[in-house]
């Protein structure tokens, strides 16, 4: 029940968040492209949107730290109002090349770039590539991914020093506080996943397979929450998926023994004429080492953002409907998106746990089966 009225809550807050989208400045109707709202919400941005939209929307400004020519730049992001402006001749793209990139401009320029559009003789931002230097800077600012990132490190080493500290002020006593929420699922990953996937030798690796649990577990939920600290979509970020499979295939490669290599090369138990004259079997085996952390890779990231796009997009009935035929059908729409958006809500909150089980289960998984010593036929 607290689980229902939590996701209620927070359909309500979304939608609050979102309804100036119903009007223009005028009051009146504005047509509501989903597109861009959706796009918005779940890439990554170098502020974080708190409520409002284009110039109306309001956001918490973040560091943007560049590197020009070998010389540190950092300012908040603010300075570049929503993208509209550039501050010291460096922007947020605003070509269809560099859409959502900071680039530095042909010259120091401050100020609105729709003017310096007018003055270029050019009718939009789109067609003004001349003006953007080919200098390249790089960027290393503190993106809401990144904040979200930080946050959510700070939350974790928090929690599991309380659980520390408790587990030896509270020795050989019922667990209590964080101690209890924490340990079951300790458990769990030490019973179900690190000791049947890599036998006598878990205790080296359980550490790691807890931090990616947690970690993973963690982001998904914060993803879940439409106001700041939560919101991010740091599991649905394929740079933040693509480096955790990378170190799974490290951890994996690195863990091999000789008889896993000898799988590969020379597969037991597979016909000769897929090995020789051409070693079908070996290229397949090969290919198998990249695929699977690729396969793990996609998969976290293709499931939190569909989760996202897909609530984002139940909301979005709500403004399209109001945008077509008037505020008056939006409102009746209204309720069925936020009882189908509970629902969605709801099915995340199972989905935040599978995934983060799931991809904690094959990293051991694979681990283990590079581990694994020759059996006697």
């Amino acid at each position: 029940m607290k689980k229902f009225f939590f996701a209620l809550s927070t359909a309500f807050l979304l939608i609050f968040s979102t309804t100036s989208l119903f009007a223009t400045d005028k009051g009146e109707p504005e047509k509501f492209n989903p597109g861009p709202f959706i796009v918005e919400h779940v890439i990554d941005d170098y502020g974080w949107h708190i409520t409002g939209s284009g110039d109306k929307s309001v956001s918490i400004p973040l560091p943007v730290i560049l590197f020009d020519d070998g010389k540190p730049v950092v300012f908040m992001s603010s300075k570049f109002h929503h993208g509209h402006c550039a501050y010291k001749g460096y922007a947020i793209g605003f070509t269809p090349e560099t859409k959502r990139t900071i680039v530095k401009l042909t010259e120091n320029y401050t100020g609105e770039i729709a003017p310096l559009a007018e003055k270029l003789g050019v009718e939009s931002p789109e067609q003004m590539s001349g003006i953007i230097s080919c200098a390249s800077i790089i960027d290393i600012s503190i993106t809401k991914n990144v904040c979200s990132l930080l946050i959510s490190i700070i939350l974790l080493l928090w929690l599991f020093l309380k659980v520390a500290k408790q587990y030896k002020t509270r020795e050989n006593k019922a667990p209590h506080g964080a101690q209890g929420l924490v340990e079951p699922l300790i458990l769990f990953i030490r019973d179900e996943v690190a000791i049947p996937s890599l036998g006598d030798k878990y205790e080296k690796y359980f550490p790691y397979l807890l931090t990616l649990f947690f970690f993973i577990l963690v982001n998904n939920l914060m993803g879940l929450i439409p106001i700041f600290p939560g919101g991010a979509n740091v599991t649905g970020n394929i740079a933040i998926t693509g480096i955790l499979a990378v170190i799974t295939f490290l951890m994996t490669t690195f863990s091999s023994n000789k008889n896993y290599w000898k799988h590969i090369v020379n597969t037991p138990g597979v016909p000769w004429f897929l090995k020789f004259p051409i070693p079908l079997m070996p290229v397949v085996e090969f290919i198998g080492i990249f695929t699977k952390p690729f396969v793990l890779m996609v998969r976290l990231f293709a499931n939190i953002t569909a989760g996202h796009i897909i609530a984002l997009g139940v909301i979005s009935l709500i403004f399209i409907f109001g945008g077509l035929y008037g505020p008056a059908l939006g409102y009746g729409v209204s309720v069925v998106s936020l009882l189908f958006y509970v629902f969605m809500g709801l099915l995340e909150c199972i989905v935040a746990f599978i995934q983060a089980f799931v991809f904690t289960l094959l990293t051991a998984l694979f681990t283990g089966m590079a581990m694994e010593e020759e059996h006697e036929h």
